[in-house]
């Protein structure tokens, strides 16, 4: 039996269904609001019917309602629908959690190794981009300023994380420069390697870090211009593995552009190191050539459909099409499927929750940087907990 069928059948059993001439309101079983079924023809005003235009859990209740009562039968009492759930492997978890500052210290310096020093042919001495990018990553990662992350860099220094001491001003005055964005992108993709044999299966999204400036425009109101100020903010496209929630690609934007033309550089990183099986992203990447992409990169597209979308439309390819009749179909695999979607907005909230959703920084370039270390600290998080609870050996030395 289906998992619509049982929940229709648990609340045929369990809920107070009323009828009101033509039309019966059913409870919704997570909340105190009731949706209205109709039956000639059959409709019901819950969203899953208005998005699958198909017989819902509870136009399916009023149905075993109805056939029970002209039976005379009981409706059998099923056991309620739970969703699964997993259990925390609390002992790796912990011995992660306690040892994730000094091992993220000697991650971060391994890869920093690997950076290659821009050639100077002028000037006075600059320092090391390897420092620089270490002291900007350890200052993100406490979430302090840079005057007080000092004494942790004189301990970086102590252990050899570094090559000299670096003042404050330098670490904010290198994160203005364009020239750091390119090494960060390159070691947040490299930091994601180690989980390579692990993640097959990819989601896409966007989301926006706010800063510290404000933009000021007017609105009409009640006849009288009123000034209204709001926060300005970035925004970052991402794609990350759902299983380890590990960010395989990255591109910044500003707070205005659409999500769709930055599916393809997503898409193309995160090909080039990992075998992709799945990708899944909302209705806003919902294009032909996305799907496209994703098929000739031999994954499965799970991108959601607009609601206007048909499979008529003649300025559709045939790709479109085939896939929109997959959707149409295959209702209860696509949405099992699309719905790993949702692990890149854990992702986002594990990226603010930790390091914090507003940036300090306040040239677009500093916050671009910023932005990107915030998302490298995540990375080798991640790359932390799969160390301690699925065993991954993991040397950014031999790279």
């Amino acid at each position: 039996m289906e998992s619509r069928q049982l929940k229709a059948l648990e609340i045929a059993a369990t809920s107070r269904i009323t009828q009101s001439g033509d039309v019966w309101l059913v409870p919704a079983q997570s909340s105190g609001t009731k949706y209205t079924v109709c039956l000639s023809p059959f409709s019901c005003s819950c969203p899953d019917f208005e998005k699958r235009q198909q017989a819902c859990k509870h136009l399916l209740a009023v149905l075993e309602l109805i056939q029970h009562n002209a039976t005379g039968q009981a409706i059998p009492v099923v056991e309620p629908v739970r969703k699964p759930t997993y259990k925390q492997e609390w002992h790796e978890y912990n011995l992660a959690q306690v040892n994730e500052k000094s091992k993220l210290l000697s991650l971060l310096h391994e890869l920093c190794k690997n950076v290659e020093e821009p050639v100077q042919t002028m000037g006075r001495p600059r320092a090391s981009m390897a420092d620089i990018i270490f002291a900007a990553c350890l200052k993100t990662y406490g979430g302090i300023s840079g005057r007080r992350t000092q004494s942790d860099l004189r301990e970086a220094l102590q252990h050899g994380y570094i090559s000299k001491p670096l003042h404050y001003n330098t670490i904010s005055k290198y994160l203005e420069m364009k020239e750091l964005t390119p090494y960060l992108k390159e070691l947040i993709i490299e930091s994601s390697l180690p989980l390579k044999t692990v993640e097959a299966d990819f989601a896409v999204d966007s989301s926006g870090f706010s800063t510290v400036q404000f933009k000021r425009w007017f609105q009409a109101k009640y006849g009288k211009d009123q000034s209204i100020e709001k926060r300005e903010w970035i925004k970052v496209h991402l794609m990350c593995g759902v299983k380890t929630n590990i960010v395989t690609s990255v591109e910044i934007s500003d707070a205005h552009a659409g999500d769709s033309p930055y599916f393809r550089p997503l898409v193309e990183a995160t090909s080039r190191n990992f075998v992709m099986q799945e990708v899944s992203a909302d209705k806003a990447y919902s294009s032909s050539k996305n799907l496209q992409l994703v098929l000739v990169k031999q994954a499965m597209p799970y991108i959601d459909f607009k609601s206007n979308s048909n499979a008529t439309d003649k300025r559709q390819s045939a790709t479109w099409k085939r896939m929109y009749n997959f959707y149409q179909y295959n209702q209860e695999r696509f949405m099992r499927n699309y719905h790993k979607r949702s692990n890149v907005e854990t992702t986002f909230s594990m990226i603010k929750a930790k390091f914090g959703e507003r940036l300090r920084s306040k040239t677009t370039v500093a916050q671009t940087n910023e932005v990107l270390c915030k998302i490298l600290c995540h990375n080798l998080c991640c790359v932390i907990q799969s160390m301690y609870e699925l065993g991954i050996d993991v040397d950014f030395s031999a790279a």
